[in-house]
């Protein structure tokens, strides 16, 4: 997806939110964050480091922590890897307007990574395990974006 869609939402002289800076990182492991984002709805974005960005997902109810819980993960735009810091209020007037703050952070290994299918191992503070992302076929009219999130044995 790429952060094109990213810096078009967003006014950077207005926002605190970080722009794309271009930097590598270079310490291990893959980032793993989940940030509590309570906007016009409250819900948790979720994100994996993927080719130098952050492949991101909505996910509008509190991320699954047991086996057996399953949620919707709506696909969002990339965000670049300096989000994963990111904490703060987003202004009124601005895409995303509402306070930011990290609920869960860590890293993960991928364990099968395909264009539907999303397995990974979690090393988090709440989430710790493996998780699948699963795309789901859009049903009518509906955007082609919709994942389900949960844990697997």
């Amino acid at each position: 997806m790429g952060l094109k869609e990213y810096r078009a939402k967003r006014n950077f002289a207005k926002t605190s939110e970080p722009p794309e800076t271009g930097k590598k990182r270079t310490d291990g492991g893959l980032i793993y964050v989940i940030q509590k984002h309570d906007a016009s709805r409250l819900h948790y974005d979720l994100r994996l480091e993927e080719n130098g960005v952050l492949t991101s997902w909505a996910v509008p109810k509190t991320p699954p922590l047991k086996e057996g819980e399953k949620r919707l993960a709506v696909r969002t735009e990339d965000h670049p890897i300096d989000y994963a810091g990111f904490e703060g209020a987003i202004p009124e007037g601005e895409y995303g307007a509402g306070t930011v703050e990290i609920w869960d952070n860590g890293t993960y290994e991928p364990v099968e990574m395909t264009a539907e299918k999303k397995i990974v191992n979690i090393h988090g503070g709440k989430l710790d395990g493996r998780y699948a992302l699963i795309k789901l076929k859009p049903r009518g009219k509906e955007k082609n974006v919709n994942w389900l999130f949960f844990k697997t044995k």
